[in-house]
């Protein structure tokens, strides 16, 4: 009877996408992380979909923990958070007549590097033909040493290991200001909307005048260009250096590449120009209104063949605990959180690259929604899953849930890229997903019918749409977005920023360059929308290239008054994306 109800359950865990290592209690799995064995999975997975309060680690549904007992009494464990991912572990110790020492450990190697907790009475970290490490070892006390350096990661074992330590993200005075109204004044999300509707309202509006006779240099043609009635010379206020092309000067929809950063391209253009077949072509988008009509929109592509692309929350961003915009019922006063806590403890969030990424770096942007905006306020999606509040998973560790309806950009495991609207039912396993971000819902969308991209359903409906900005649709403001198009050698990732523009703008100039998929990313400010690019610099080092000359406001200031490139030199309080160069020095 016990052997039946394992094959059933075999057979129901590989319908769910879910390939067990080992049924039988004793078999070992063949790789030290492996994903835990069917019975272990089913149980974690049950726990993790229940509506009660958690840890964060509770909610990861593979985690495999490895346990051992040291000569000295100690007892040592090790948690791969997800094999598949082998990104993130938490040890933890456990030493006669003291308390419990957890520590967030990351592996920057996790193609290629595993990590397992030996036996025996002298237990180590074991990294194959690497060799061993005890960092808790009482002569060589590394991982105290590491803790006490209060680097956001300090290397052990020889850098082979990250420790994240805890450090305070950097803000400006805007978020300062924004984040003392909401927490600790009486109607301080209204005085903050009330600022974003006035003294923001088109703030950072841009127009460049088209420019006649000029030349337009020499444009990526293996790109295309995008459908546009006309393609005029347009000034633009870029600080990009391109090849053969004056970043003053650009022919509208085409592309130029970046000088010094192959795969790295810019573009463009003011959506009046976009062609009538696409403008008028159907009412899934309103008009365009004549002042974003005329706003400047700048877009960074790249051709994913040569990066590879991750997301870091930030140090205190997207939070983890209740968004207000759901209606009370929809929100269960027993959690500290929608997903059963409010803090990421014992992990560390660090808002900023590792030392191993850093070094590879090409370009970091913004990633999304505060987590008081990121859910829904009214609709069909504020009533259900208490509110969706948006998700997020970072080195397969899923910090909050990807929840169903929202548009999502992930990677996987072995480094491929989408972006769609998560559907359980036809979404990459969750075992398979690296990294992760959900911002509300698509701008651009496959017709259901004809599969061709068409903006998203609600992107006309601004209150059920989350779109922020008034429900008479009268906000127009700086925002962000990004799309997944087919390129030259494969997925092409388009970074677009719009000086001002309402949601059915963003959605006509996707369309435009060819975007299977778009979806907004983040809103209203410089810091929320920062882009930056990084390029080789003629004395051999990396140059820093920000997108337009406000975002280098952003940057935090090193002891000499130097700039500190944000997301790579110094921690922050957002999350981000990052791009690094495949085949470069690690």
């Amino acid at each position: 009877m016990i052997a039946v109800l394992f094959h059933r359950l075999r057979a129901l865990l590989r319908l769910a996408g879910v390939f067990p290592l080992a049924l039988w209690p004793g078999f070992a799995p063949a790789e030290p992380a492996g994903h835990p064995g069917a019975v272990t999975l089913a149980r974690q997975n049950a726990l993790a979909n229940e509506d009660l309060a958690r840890s964060v680690v509770e909610l990861q549904v593979f985690r495999k923990r490895q346990e051992a007992r040291a000569g000295d009494g100690t007892r040592l464990a090790l948690t791969a958070l997800n094999p598949g991912a082998n990104g993130w572990f938490l040890l933890e110790l456990f030493r006669p007549g003291k308390g419990r020492e957890t520590y967030h450990i990351e592996n920057p190697a996790p193609l290629a590097r595993r990590i397992a907790l030996t036996g025996g009475p002298d237990p180590a970290l074991s990294f194959g033909g690497e060799g061993l490490c005890r960092p808790w070892a009482d002569t060589t006390p590394e991982l105290e040493a590491a803790r006490a350096t209060g680097l956001p990661f300090a290397p052990v074992c020889g850098d082979l290991l990250y420790l994240r330590n805890p450090v305070a993200g950097s803000r400006t005075s805007l978020e300062r200001t924004a984040e003392f109204l909401r927490d600790k004044v009486a109607f301080g999300e209204g005085l903050v909307g009330l600022v974003k509707s006035t003294l923001y309202k088109d703030r950072y509006l841009e127009s460049g005048a088209l420019v006649t006779d000029a030349d337009p240099g020499r444009a990526a043609a293996a790109l295309g260009r995008a459908r546009l009635a006309d393609h005029p010379v347009m000034y633009t206020t870029m600080t990009f250096d391109l090849v053969g092309a004056s970043p003053t000067r650009m022919e509208m929809g085409a592309w130029y590449a970046l000088d010094g950063a192959p795969g790295i391209y810019a573009s463009a253009l003011q959506p009046r120009m976009i062609a009538p077949a696409i403008l008028r072509g159907d009412q899934r988008a309103n008009p365009l209104d004549p002042v974003e009509a005329k706003a400047d929109v700048y877009l960074v592509g790249f051709d994913l063949s040569l990066f590879d692309l991750g997301y870091e929350t930030g140090t205190e961003h997207p939070r983890l605990d209740w968004s207000p915009r759901p209606p009370e019922a929809a929100r269960n006063r027993a959690l500290p959180g929608p997903d059963g806590f409010a803090r990421p403890d014992p992990l560390v969030p660090t808002g900023m690259l590792s030392p191993a990424e850093a070094r590879r770096v090409a370009a970091t942007f913004t990633g999304g929604f505060k987590r008081e905006h990121g859910a829904f306020r009214s609709g069909p999606l504020a009533t259900t899953n208490h509110g969706h509040h948006y998700g997020f998973v970072v080195h397969g560790t899923v910090l909050s849930r990807l929840q169903p309806g929202l548009a999502t950009l992930y990677v996987l495991t072995d480094g491929r890229v989408g972006m769609r609207t998560w559907d359980s039912a036809d979404a990459p396993p969750l075992r398979e997903i690296r990294f992760a971000r959900q911002n509300g819902v698509a701008l651009v969308e496959p017709d259901p019918a004809t599969g061709q991209p068409v903006p998203g359903a609600m992107v006309r409906q601004w209150l059920p749409g989350n779109w922020s900005g008034s429900d008479k649709a009268e906000l127009r403001t700086l925002r962000a977005g990004a799309c997944l198009r087919p390129g030259p050698n494969g997925p092409f990732l388009v970074y677009a920023w719009f000086s001002t523009a309402t949601p059915s703008a963003m959605a006509r100039v996707f369309q435009a360059y060819g975007c299977d998929y778009a979806m907004l990313l983040d809103m209203n400010a410089m810091e929320h929308t920062y882009m930056a690019a990084y390029a080789a610099d003629p004395g051999g080092g990396i140059a820093l290239r920000h997108l337009v000359a406000g975002m280098a406001q952003i940057d935090a200031r090193a002891a000499d008054g130097s700039r500190v490139p944000r997301f790579v030199g110094s921690a922050d309080n957002r999350d981000f994306f990052y791009l690094l160069r495949k085949g470069a020095a690690k």
